[in-house]
């Protein structure tokens, strides 16, 4: 009951607060700016809340995150190299999956702790800090297991997707 609830009252007015144009603006550069290290790519992905039908049939965030992983073709790159940061916010949740070519060279517990401060940095303060700041983080992680070399293709959008 708590999920349905928040699905339904809380999810809705959090994301135009919490992530206008300007702070998708910023969002995409960050991801863009970072890009240019390394040979990951990310793809950053809200959605205000799951519809009452999903609640009930209990989906739930890291199933969704997989969904689009697949839907957004996170997956669908050269190297094997996406990383898919999900933000699902009427029950604030937080999941970021990478794809195998990146979880080979990467531990993940990497994942997990960034994943987990962003949780905590998003429950504690502005989300699109929280958010800037994790972005930041797994582009340091990845220019340092995962560099681009002389040939560095712009496989996926840069921009925010909102759901």
């Amino acid at each position: 009951m708590k999920r349905l609830l928040q699905n339904i009252f809380a999810g809705w007015f959090r994301l135009s607060r919490w992530f206008p144009a300007a702070t998708l603006v910023r969002i995409r550069d960050l991801v863009t700016e970072g890009e240019r290290s390394h040979a990951g790519e990310i793809c950053f992905a809200v959605e205000a809340r799951f519809s009452f039908w999903s609640v009930l049939n209990g989906l739930q965030s890291r199933n969704r995150a997989h969904q689009l992983f697949s839907s957004l073709r996170v997956w669908d790159t050269l190297d094997n190299s996406g990383v898919l940061i999900y933000l699902q916010l009427a029950e604030r949740r937080v999941e970021i999956i990478a794809d195998r070519g990146i979880a080979a060279r990467v531990d993940g517990l990497e994942w997990q702790k960034i994943c987990d401060q962003l949780a905590i940095d998003i429950a504690n303060g502005p989300a699109d800090i929280a958010v800037q700041s994790a972005i930041t983080k797994i582009n340091t992680l990845l220019s340092l297991h995962f560099p681009a070399d002389s040939d560095n293709p712009r496989e996926l959008s840069d921009e925010p997707v909102i759901l």
